[in-house]
């Protein structure tokens, strides 16, 4: 099911990118401008047709892909009938148009898979609580199979000692605990009464918990799972169930869902610098945090392991964030992204304008060859990120379950 679900997830990569180059396309043809060529992939190709006066084709390497509109620059070489079509020769809305009609897909579509995991699986809240809150408590027993706890009654160590549902474990046996995996470490650690450091209403407290023994099976490192005696107090992490919707009601909050989810995809574009030290630390052997990047291979490899463990709502809800940050991404006003060709557009029109204040014709079109140099450095910068998170994906990949 793994390799399933990482093709199933690559197809999905594969259609939002086709979607992206598509709105590029539509919206040009709308506005009487010509599409030479439509291609999925870069590298070697694998075949291609003819419709109309375009071109269609895939490439060898599914990753990306694009649209050629005659005239996207002024240094474009046209055919007679290109001429009155250049894109560049177009008024400034038509260009912009154009120039977002990528983004608005992928937005679009990711508002769409939001509806369908409203619908299907619920909407999960992103206001999540810390992940060592405390949740819902209850006995402990061993563990039967993979899924299943064997049946109990009564109340388990963290009631019995006085934690409720809320705390915020801060330490156990003054061992620092952030993620919930660390607390569930530090349990499984402890044989006899132990300290539970806990802030309750904002109030630092400590609490002496005796863990009971049981067998539960464990997962190693390298894959492997064995049963062990180990420490349980029968507690879970504080968590906000999805809420699931009928259609009616998931357009609206669907809506709603996609804002919030819009924030946190720029607020996590706005931490990728700060996220390239994280990533040298997965690739030299470090723990590979939850939040780092990843590539196509590593988002892929993500979705295969949620369809794996049949949590297809992770396998959507993981497509929409990579629809939505691959649209606000190519908003940035940097060359080659469309949001750098929306800026030279918008500088020539606001150059214009003030040119027309004081009588003088309209200027030359941008002379992109002299924005090339700016236009390496981000295509250089950007390759050593990527290569940087393909190879932590491939050395240290993120495992979510």
């Amino acid at each position: 099911m793994l390799i399933i679900g990482v093709v199933l997830f690559a197809l999905g990569i594969t259609i939002s990118i086709a979607l992206h180059e598509a709105g590029h396309m539509w919206t040009a043809r709308a506005l009487g401008m010509k599409v030479r060529r439509y291609y999925i992939g870069f590298g070697p190709k694998l075949f291609s047709f003819r419709r109309g006066e375009t071109e269609y084709g895939l490439k060898a390497i599914p990753a990306g892909g694009f649209c050629d509109i005659a005239g996207m620059t002024v240094h474009d070489e046209l055919a007679p009938d290109e001429v009155d079509r250049a894109m560049y020769k177009q008024k400034t809305w038509k260009r912009l148009v154009v120039m977002s009609g990528g983004i608005a897909m992928n937005f679009l579509l990711g508002l769409v898979l939001v509806v369908v995991l409203a619908v299907g699986w619920g909407l999960p809240n992103l206001n999540q609580p810390p992940e060592t809150q405390l949740g819902a408590m209850s006995c402990t027993s061993d563990q039967i199979d993979a899924q299943t706890l064997a049946k109990c009654s009564g109340a388990g160590p963290a009631q019995s000692a006085g934690l409720q549902e809320g705390d915020l474990v801060t330490a156990i046996g003054g061992v620092p605990v952030q993620t919930w995996s660390d607390f569930q470490t530090q349990v499984r650690k402890q044989t006899g009464p132990v300290a539970f450091t806990i802030e309750r209403a904002g109030r630092p407290m400590t609490v002496t918990v005796v863990p009971d023994q049981v067998q539960r099976m464990v997962k190693h490192p390298d894959g492997t799972v064995t049963t062990e005696t180990v420490g349980a107090i029968g507690v879970s992490p504080d968590y906000y169930a999805p809420v699931k919707y009928n259609v009616p009601a998931a357009v609206p909050a669907s809506v709603a869902f996609t804002g919030d989810l819009m924030v946190e995809s720029a607020k996590g574009l706005a931490q990728l610098p700060s996220k390239v030290s994280d990533l040298w630390t997965a690739v030299t052997g470090g723990e590979r945090a939850l939040d780092t990047p990843v590539s196509v291979v590593g988002a892929s490899v993500i979705g295969g392991q949620a369809v794996e463990n049949d949590s297809w709502q992770t396998f959507v809800l993981l497509l929409i964030s990579m629809n939505f940050f691959l649209g606000i991404f190519n908003l940035l006003p940097l060359l080659p992204l469309d949001g750098g060709h929306m800026a030279v557009t918008i500088y020539e029109k606001i150059r214009n304008s003030l040119r027309a204040r004081r009588g003088l014709p309209a200027g030359a079109p941008v002379d992109y060859t002299r924005l090339m140099p700016l236009t390496y450095a981000v295509i250089a910068v950007g390759g050593v990120f990527m290569l940087l998170t393909l190879t932590a994906d491939i050395v240290n990949p993120i495992k979510i379950f």
